[in-house]
């Protein structure tokens, strides 16, 4: 359980990378990111590429991105009408 969170952690933190948001996200926030987008990665793209604690690390990447551009969208004060 504990190697599951430490992956996501790190599969959230190069999606904030990625996708440039890095800063303004919380260690939580981060692991939230690397586990929900390893869920939605593998479901879109497959379960291709190397794996760690089960979980691909390509696939789950470009999930987070997804996600990290979601939550982002929807909570940042700039886009609301």
């Amino acid at each position: 359980m504990l190697w599951t969170l430490i992956v996501g952690g790190f599969i959230g933190f190069f999606a904030g990378k990625i996708a440039k948001r890095s800063d303004s996200m919380g260690l939580i926030y981060k692991i939230f990111a690397g586990l929900a987008g390893s869920f939605i990665g593998e479901k879109l793209f497959s379960n291709f590429g190397p794996h760690l604690a089960g979980m691909a690390i390509i696939p789950s990447i470009i999930g987070a991105v997804i996600v990290i551009i979601l939550v982002s969208y929807f909570t940042d004060g700039n886009n609301r009408r």
